[in-house]
């Protein structure tokens, strides 16, 4: 019982949009606020508070006093840390909020060690692990996946995507200076391709759950996962287009090197290079993440002629034409 409580305040639904996500400028404000880097460092207790927060305001009911903004800041922290399908916490190192300081800390460790083959075969097994985890902690969790799957996941999408990658990696020493710049970011754009949909495979596998309009289930789909996890590589490749080693140098990062690399300064204070490529990755990613996950919406729609027939037939069955469309979500 909670008879301190208060009611929550009139027309404030805590779960309605702050932005309109039908659009990519109301989708890039939603993501820029909840893979805000700050969140990180929030502890797991206000984390949980934040949680209990956003739950008793779904039952309607908030302690006395809270204020709109009190409110959006509790939901801010719900939506950074915890899962949309499941409501879980996610591990820290595979929230979206934690890509700017974790893609910065591999970039320096990369750029550090980055020297000798096996070197580059460890440090790209550390940045495909970073990407499984972050993988398969923005799945569609609607999915039940067990341990042996995630075990089997992980080594397929690691060991695939690093052979992709040092492959790749390996044939730069063959390769024009510039060029040879962009074959990471190509090593890691395949890399992505392999990478997610192994970490996924479930999905892919036994479909996920779309629903109708009104968040009512309707069945499993896998046409519906393959749409959601092609969006979501599209997404990381945008990602790390323009530039983090750890992500393959991306494409402009290497051209702004080339060019400050040409500065007498630049060549008389070497020792810096590293530190700059790691604050420009830093920098990129800073606006890249949000913008990224924000090119498609969470919530993806599939047209009902577009399921698999089995499914679309038993959805007029119930429905008759009252469902054009199934939603459900892509993940990140």
């Amino acid at each position: 019982t909670h008879p301190e409580m208060a009611t929550v305040p009139l027309g404030f639904n805590i779960d309605a949009p702050r932005w309109d996500q039908s659009t990519f400028v109301g989708r890039l404000k939603h993501f820029l606020n909840i893979t805000d880097p700050r969140t990180v460092l929030v502890p797991e207790e206000e984390l949980d508070r934040a949680k209990a927060l956003v739950e008793g305001c779904r039952a309607g009911l908030v302690p006395p006093g809270s204020s709109r903004e009190q409110l959006l800041y509790a939901k801010k922290l719900y939506d950074s840390a915890f899962h949309p399908d499941s409501g879980e916490k996610m591990n820290l190192i595979g929230r979206m909020s934690f890509q700017v300081p974790g893609g910065m800390a591999l970039t320096g460790c990369m750029l550090q060690f980055y020297r000798t083959v096996p070197a580059v075969v460890f440090w790209q097994w550390v940045n495909q692990s970073f990407n499984a985890i972050v993988n398969y902690t923005n799945r569609n969790a609607a999915s039940p996946i067990s341990l042996r799957q995630i075990g089997v996941a992980y080594v397929t999408a690691t060991g695939t995507a690093l052979a992709t990658a040092v492959g790749l990696n390996l044939y730069t020493k063959r390769a024009p200076p510039l060029l040879a710049r962009w074959v990471p970011f190509a090593a890691v754009a395949a890399a992505n391709c392999v990478n997610i949909p192994m970490m996924r495979q479930q999905e892919i596998i036994n479909g996920v759950t779309v629903t109708d309009g009104d968040n009512n289930e309707l069945g499993h789909s896998r046409r519906a996962a393959a749409k959601g996890i092609a969006q979501v590589v599209v997404s990381r490749i945008t990602m790390a287009a323009p530039g983090s080693p750890q992500e393959g140098e991306g494409v402009i990062l290497p051209i702004i090197m080339e060019r400050l690399e040409k500065f007498p300064f630049m060549q008389r204070i070497r020792v810096l290079h590293g530190p700059l490529q790691v604050l420009l990755c830093g920098g990129f990613l800073l606006f890249m993440v949000p913008a990224a996950c924000a090119l498609f919406p969470q919530r993806c729609s599939l047209a009902l002629a577009d399921l698999e027939p089995e499914l679309r037939d038993s959805i007029v069955a119930k429905h008759g034409d009252k469902v054009p469309y199934v939603y459900f979500n892509k993940g990140l």
